[in-house]
């Protein structure tokens, strides 16, 4: 079973039925026993909690256009169709996903929240019990490709119940004509905090806070660079600590927009503010500042709380992994987790988690 129908559970999906799994039949869960996934190491199903396809993409800001988008990866087996720069990558890459799994066939149940998966008995090469909103699934092991995007970190601040402007994160965010006239204070350091600095700068005063000086990456971000990343970031997980993100490792790319932001003086960063009063903050050095708006650029949390049941994360925090597969519970892989959260790791890490589970299922007989 896969559990999400973003890049990564796309491309697990992709690379089941390449190897010769075929969808499950018609779903039980709703006449009071469990659907079966997995049964003979023949069948797949996909659960998604979306509406419709496009995965995160669905809600993401309409300002974000593919010419401005991180690169996206195409999906495998189906490159991208040809690419409008002026076109919301929302609209863009939901009619991409929605056109791949149509033509490919894949076994897509929406919408589906799983809300635990479990062990059924105390065989370790037993069935695991997924338990949802549309009943009970049964399944020999579970891809998991749930992603950040419903996890987004709010950080905890003095004073920040007091505050009688606006705060959101940018999960929510649509628009910069909605801030027109109001001073917006941006906190956070990653690609997001930036590109919607220069956004919203156009439009009314903005101001940048960081916990951390920023680092800018001059040089170009090469083939040889991002394998050095992942390495980084895979060495975290595979020692059981919480994942960092890639950008943590790689720096900010200054590109012809944030330069042109810099020139403005929209990126002077600013050290993080000390308290949140009712009508600005507190400043490093004593000082106040009123806004209106504050915005949390301060990312996300791997939506993992439906594993919970299986009892997964270590002393360290995070999840200890090989590769894919979770080092305590071979039945489960996590893609779109830490090393394979861009959409090139997520292709490569779909792959890698089919062929790790019918590794396994081979052997489990």
């Amino acid at each position: 079973m896969v559990v999400g129908a973003g890049q990564a559970g796309l491309s697990a999906a992709y690379h089941l039925q390449r190897r010769g799994l075929v969808p499950a039949g018609p779903s039980e869960a709703g006449a009071g026993r469990p659907a079966v996934a997995g049964r003979a190491a023949g069948t797949y199903i996909v659960l998604d909690a979306e509406e419709g396809p496009g995965g995160a993409w669905r809600h993401r800001w309409k300002s974000l256009l593919m010419a401005t988008v991180n690169g996206i990866s195409d999906l495998p087996g189906i490159p991208q169709p040809a690419v409008d720069p002026a076109e919301a990558s929302s609209s863009f890459l939901t009619r991409y996903f929605g056109g791949y799994e149509h033509d490919l066939g894949l076994a897509i149940e929406r919408p589906v929240k799983v809300q635990s998966v479990s062990r059924e008995d105390a065989d370790p090469a037993g069935r695991l019990k997924i338990t949802t909103s549309r009943g009970e699934w049964s399944a020999r092991a579970v891809i998991n490709a749930t992603g950040t995007w419903t996890r987004p970190f709010w950080p905890i601040y003095p004073g920040q119940a007091s505050f009688r402007g606006r705060q959101l994160h940018v999960a929510d965010y649509v628009s910069a004509e909605e801030f027109r006239g109001l001073h917006v204070i941006v906190v956070g350091g990653g690609i997001s905090a930036v590109g919607l600095l220069d956004e919203i700068s156009q439009v009314t005063g903005t101001s940048w806070f960081t916990r951390r000086e920023p680092v800018w990456r001059e040089a170009a971000f090469d083939r040889q660079a991002g394998h050095y990343a992942v390495a980084l970031v895979e060495e975290r997980v595979r020692q059981g600590l919480p994942p960092q993100s890639v950008v943590s490792v790689t720096g900010l790319i200054r590109t012809p927009a944030l330069r042109a932001a810099a020139e403005r003086g929209v990126l002077d960063r600013q050290p993080m503010f000390t308290a949140i009063e009712p009508d600005g903050v507190r400043l490093a050095d004593g000082g106040f500042l009123a806004a209106g708006v504050i915005l949390w650029a301060t990312g996300f949390r791997a939506e993992l709380d439906h594993l919970a049941p299986l009892h997964l994360r270590g002393p360290g925090g995070g999840i200890a992994m090989d590769g894919t597969r979770v080092a305590a519970e071979p039945r489960v892989h996590l893609v779109g987790y830490g090393p394979s959260s861009s959409t090139i790791g997520a292709n490569r890490a779909g792959r890698a988690a089919v062929a790790g589970i019918l590794t396994l299922l081979a052997g489990s007989g």
